[in-house]
Parts: C-alpha cells; structure tokens; sequence
C-alpha cells in the first residue's frame, strides 16, 4: 500500500459494471475509503456527499458525462485532483478536458500499475501545493503528515478525529452539516446524535472548546476568528 494514498478517499464514476468493480477492487487495496459511481450524476451527489480527496471518472456515461460533472466538481473544490479516463482519443474531447481543469487524461486499455502510480503523482502534487494551512489564530495543519498543529505542539488525534477534523478544514469557516459528518466520519456505520456529541466533546478537550464550534441542531465548523 502506497504512503501516500492510504489515509486518502478516492471516488470512481464509471458506467461499465465490471470496469467498475476491477478498479474498486485494486483501489480498495491501496486507499482508505473507495467510493463508486455509475454515472455523472451519481458522482457529483456522491462528491458533495463524502468529499473524497481524488476523483477518478470515465468520460462518456449515460444521464451526465465525465467532463460535465467534472466541471461541476472543480467549481466546488478546485484543489481536488480530477482524473479522467476514456477511450477516446478526439482532439475535441482532449481540448475540452484541459478547458474543464482536469489534472490527467489516461487512455482505455488501462494498465492498473502505471494508473496507481499516476495517481501517487496525482496525489503528491497536491500536497505539496497546499502542504501547510493556517487554520485560524496559533493552529496550522499539516496536510502531509495529517496532523493538527497548535502553538508549535502536534495534537494527537485518532483516525476518526483526523477525519473529522480534516472535513472541518476542507470546508474552512464553512458549516459542516449532521449528516455530512456522519458520511465521512463513520464510513458505512450507523452513529447516533449523542454518540456524535460525546466525539465532538473529546474532540475539543484535545484541539480547544473554542476551536471546534457548534450550529445547534446543524452541525459545526471552524472558528477562523480565534
């Protein structure tokens, strides 16, 4: 398993079954989270609802293509690293792709060794252009290393606690709703809404009740104006 892509979530668009299922597969070995999608559509709701840390999509699919949702993908988060794949090799669909701000074009037959290094490429690109966040007054995070840092002092956090917290900064100032916490944190798991306060309580006896705050009845964010 790569360094580089194990804590990461990576989300799959691809309207052919079987394509489908092989790269969830090989992904599974090799990221944290896989996320699948069958269409455009499907990929963008699946985006906004697990934000995952690398899109990987096919071009043409039924209902909404590769290249619309990814469009729609880099409006919301033009950091996220976009990946598309296609048989095709027309110059339109080539110029359209660079127009949108994808981050590669990888031709069909795909040789999943050469794929899984490009996406550690993918991958280490981004983190080395937005490696260190200011956060808000006297806290920074590392994206590299996935820590939370306050006053020069590491936080230590557990994996759901990073996963938490990472959310809260990719969405910078930004509420954070219930049920958005819940997909991303508890992958799959059922949580119920005091479980989810008693995390939130450990969570900012370790980072500052300050740092973490909370919408009543909605959710919670950073406060940037400590």
């Amino acid at each position: 398993m790569s360094k580089i892509l194990e804590n990461l979530m990576i989300l799959i668009v691809e309207d052919e079954n079987e394509v489908r299922k092989l790269m969830q597969d090989v992904m599974t070995g090799e990221f944290a989270n896989v996320i699948t999608a069958q269409n455009g559509d499907e990929g963008l709701k699946k985006f906004k609802k697990y934000n995952p840390d690398i899109v990987v999509t096919d071009i043409a699919m039924p209902i909404s293509d590769g290249l619309e949702m990814a469009m729609h993908i880099k409006e919301i988060s033009k950091d996220t690293p976009v990946v598309v794949l296609s048989a095709y090799s027309e110059k339109e669909r080539l110029l359209k792709a660079i127009d949108v701000g994808v981050d590669k074009y990888i031709m069909k037959p795909i040789d999943m060794d050469e794929f899984l290094t490009t996406l550690e490429h993918v991958a280490k690109s981004k983190i080395e252009t937005t490696n260190i966040i200011e956060v808000a007054k006297g806290y920074t995070f590392n994206k590299t290393k996935r820590v939370l840092i306050k006053d020069g002092v590491e936080i230590p956090l557990t994996k759901k606690e990073l996963a938490f917290i990472s959310l809260l900064i990719k969405r910078l100032g930004a509420l954070v709703l219930h049920d958005e916490i819940k997909n991303v944190v508890w992958v799959g798991e059922s949580v119920s809404e005091a479980a989810i306060r008693t995390f939130v309580k450990r969570v900012r006896d370790k980072v500052g009740n300050d740092f973490v705050k909370n919408i009543p009845g909605l959710g919670y964010k950073i406060d940037v104006n400590l």
